[in-house]
């Protein structure tokens, strides 16, 4: 039967291929809310960008909704959805699930006033926090880590590689800007990853206006991909681990919306 309402809920294919990646209710207790109902709202949240007490009459009560969100945050089940739903994105292009190669970038939001951690990105002239992000080559994402906007480049590389490379031991190469370039970050990827390489694409100094660089648009794509769903316009999260779930969360949706 159809559950979905709005053109964020799930419709049953969907639901099936997430399903049995979601942890068990737990078996005592009062009755569990509807899984798929609370998926439902969090998809709605993410693309509507509402605030959680707005959640519309029809989803269950936002604070269970936002109590199973912290849950799953918790136990990395949004990682764990994303890395199930990208492996049969990438089977669905004829790649392995296990990808050679990577690209590497950061995105800098304003943040609004929620209390927590933030910084002034003077490059970017912005007051907030910075998304470090690992996409596949198909623009997927790999692993996200959320650091204050003050933190540099290549610092929030090294929190975001030393969280998700033990995952990914197929790489060999991660494209990067300009603004990772030198030999120590290069160093250090080697001496956490011998076989993996770092190459830097730059900018040409002759170029003036917009140009499109090699590789480096599959991340700048992702980015806008995400820019899309209303929730990420802005970094509205208390906690770092919070604004991570939402990145991840905004991808599992992508994928869905890819997969038969």
């Amino acid at each position: 039967m159809q559950i979905a309402q709005y053109e964020t809920s799930l419709s049953d294919a969907q639901w099936t291929l997430v399903q049995s990646v979601l942890p068990k209710p737990a078996k005592r207790g009062r009755p569990h809310t509807n899984r798929r109902l609370v998926l439902d709202a969090i998809l709605y949240i993410v693309k509507g960008g509402i605030p959680w007490r707005l959640l519309l009459v029809g989803f269950p009560p936002w604070k269970t909704v936002h109590s199973i969100f912290r849950k799953w945050t918790s136990d990395h089940t949004w990682e764990s959805l994303n890395d199930r739903l990208r492996a049969l994105v990438r089977a669905q292009y004829g790649k392995r699930c296990h990808p050679t190669a990577a690209i590497l970038d950061s995105q800098s939001v304003k943040s609004d006033g929620h209390g927590g951690t933030v910084g002034y990105d003077a490059g970017k002239k912005i007051k907030g926090r910075k998304r470090h992000l690992l996409v596949d080559t198909l623009g997927l994402v790999l692993g996200v880590a959320v650091t204050s906007a003050k933190v540099p480049e290549r610092e929030g590389a090294q929190v975001l590689l030393t969280r998700v490379l033990c995952w990914f031991t197929w790489l060999r190469l991660i494209w990067v800007d300009g603004g990772y370039s030198g030999s120590d970050f290069a160093q250090w990827v080697r001496e956490l990853r011998p076989k993996l390489e770092v190459e830097v694409v730059k900018r040409s100094d002759d170029v003036k206006g917009f140009k499109v660089l090699p590789r480096r648009w599959v991340v700048e794509r992702t980015f806008g991909w995400l820019m899309r769903h209303r929730r990420l316009v802005r970094d509205y999260e208390h906690c770092e681990t919070s604004a991570e779930s939402w990145v991840y969360i905004a991808m599992i949706r992508i994928q869905l919306r890819r997969l038969p």
